[in-house]
């Protein structure tokens, strides 16, 4: 299998600064790359694993997205911009493009994104998909190539300090319980029948 991960997700924002003080700032994610042009940037930020990354695009006439809880069923035409997976070479990327072709699924691409090559096509259910090959690495982060630089991309690609409250209350260990989910009862199936066990020291979780 080619596919070995999730190379980045990528959503669309209506305020970049915003999306750089939460995704940096709040959450800790390293501020990676990004490119901006007329009006257009595209900015990729590092999550603590080192290798998956989300990616925001800003333009005019962006907007947030409508509010909907994970999991809860609706009518409405809402999503996001596209999944971008990771293939190991060139030739597996063409392998796959080779392979959804054969399939009958229509591939736009490869394409050179500066970065990293990517092909590009759709799920059965339109879900928007990427397969990227990345050979180019950032080596002093944030990496930026933009006509209209922004000021906050000069603090740094670390987490600025001050930006957010420090927390002033610790949740004590009685309050850290969970309710149950709607897979909550994959826990006891997936024990009884051994198709799953817990991780070394989490077995707690059940206390």
């Amino acid at each position: 299998m080619a596919i070995r991960g999730i190379n980045h997700l990528a959503f669309i924002t209506k305020d970049m600064e915003q999306t750089i003080r939460f995704y940096r700032d709040l959450l800790g994610f390293r501020l990676e790359a990004g490119i901006g042009h007329d009006g257009y940037r595209h900015y990729f930020f590092l999550m603590g694993d080192g290798t998956t990354q989300i990616a925001f695009f800003e333009y005019e006439g962006a907007c947030a997205m409508e509010r909907k809880f994970p999991g809860r069923e609706t009518d409405k035409p809402l999503g996001f911009d596209h999944v971008s997976m990771v293939v190991d070479s060139k030739e597996a990327l063409f392998g796959l493009k080779d392979q959804l072709e054969a399939a009958g699924f229509d591939v736009h691409g490869a394409v050179d994104h500066g970065l990293f090559w990517s092909i590009y096509f759709y799920d059965p259910n339109n879900i928007p998909l990427e397969a990227s090959w990345q050979f180019m690495e950032v080596v002093r982060p944030p990496a930026m190539s933009e006509d209209s630089p922004m000021k906050i991309v000069a603090e740094g690609a670390e987490p600025q300090p001050g930006m957010w409250p420090a927390p002033t209350r610790s949740t004590p260990p009685e309050d850290m319980i969970a309710k149950s989910g709607n897979g909550f009862p994959m826990r006891r199936d997936f024990l009884r029948d051994g198709s799953a066990r817990y991780m070394p020291g989490q077995e707690a979780v059940d206390e």
